[in-house]
């Protein structure tokens, strides 16, 4: 199977999905005529033209509105955020009106809008470039939130959410962008809400989704050299959870730790951790435990990036606490 970087990944799935619906078009900063921020639109204005590749000027909060209200008048609009620290300018039209819009009008108008872009730490950027927003965007009903960890998920889900005839956030990672993996040459789609379990193990279950899944792979071959088989399962998406395929999971091994780059309070690691606790307390060998970034904003001293970040020393110590809970 061929192999690609995980911005061809994108690149593909939105030419794709252009060229079967003259429906879907491409809206945001530096799109066009500069190939994207990250050259994941390189080339489709020259495939598409301008009619469907739009620049933007700097003003989120218009351009997102302009996207709405497209999408309710049978339009298929993508809005590429440069980063989903921006996204804070728009989220109006994002909460108060992509979200709510099917609710309040009573069924009549759809809105099928993929907002997507970077999400979370690209190293040096500072505090107000550097925030994880999943958690803020999965608690609002009426959004979906895709957040894949590799150029194969990518492709299939970003082909499945501009599909889908609700909003979509896609999240990416500025430090993903290069990755490489292997993706088919031919048509496929991966389901929303459907989590991957992409190591099999009996040992103990880590619980991850986006680039935080390189840290789970790592400590999973790391745990492996000692003798403990982790299993780990990317969510993929966090709105909706697929809380059935960790719960199985946790029945087997009967311990876990989750994995987010997000900061601790109200997080997705949270509401997992709750969900087994009601769901799956008789099989718990220990408590589940989490490891989250530490509660601050992010530095730019790449020293107190990694001190913040999660990373495999923290989470191998939060593995030998569960597997060895007296």
């Amino acid at each position: 199977m061929r192999v690609i970087q995980f911005r061809e990944a994108l690149r593909e799935a939105m030419s794709e999905e252009m060229r079967r619906d003259k429906n879907v078009f491409l809206m945001g900063e530096e799109v066009a005529e500069y190939n994207g921020a990250y050259k994941v639109s390189q080339g489709m204005l020259d495939e598409f033209g301008p009619e469907r590749v739009y620049d933007t000027p700097i003003a989120e909060l218009g351009f997102s509105g302009l996207g709405v209200g497209a999408a309710m008048n049978g339009l298929r609009p993508i809005i590429e955020f440069m980063t989903f620290n921006f996204s804070l300018v728009a989220i109006d039209q994002i909460i108060n009106s992509a979200a709510k819009m099917y609710a309040m009008s009573g069924g009549a108008y759809n809105v099928p809008i993929v907002f997507r872009g970077a999400t979370g730490n690209a190293g040096q950027l500072g505090a107000t470039h550097s925030s994880n927003f999943e958690n803020w965007f999965a608690n609002t009903p009426g959004l979906k939130v895709v957040v894949p960890s590799n150029p194969f998920d990518a492709k299939g889900l970003l082909k499945a959410s501009i599909r889908d005839n609700d909003p979509v956030i896609f999240m990416e990672s500025e430090l993903m962008y290069g990755d490489k993996g292997e993706v088919p040459e031919g048509e496929y789609l991966l389901p929303i809400g459907v989590a991957d379990i992409k190591r099999k193990g009996k040992d103990v279950t880590i619980v991850s989704f986006g680039k935080m899944m390189k840290v789970a792979l790592e400590s999973a071959e790391e745990l492996a050299k000692d003798g403990i088989e982790a299993e780990v399962i990317d969510l993929r998406t966090v709105r909706p959870i697929d809380y059935a395929t960790v719960v199985e999971s946790v029945k087997k091994t009967n311990r876990c730790v989750v994995i987010e780059e997000a900061n601790p309070i109200a997080a997705i690691s949270s509401e997992i951790t709750y969900h087994l606790q009601r769901n799956a307390f008789d099989y718990l060998d220990a408590p589940v435990i989490r490891v989250n970034s530490m509660d601050i904003p992010l530095s730019y001293a790449p020293t107190y990036i990694d001190a913040t970040l999660p990373n495999v020393a923290r989470t191998l110590e939060a593995v030998k606490q569960v597997m060895y809970k007296k």
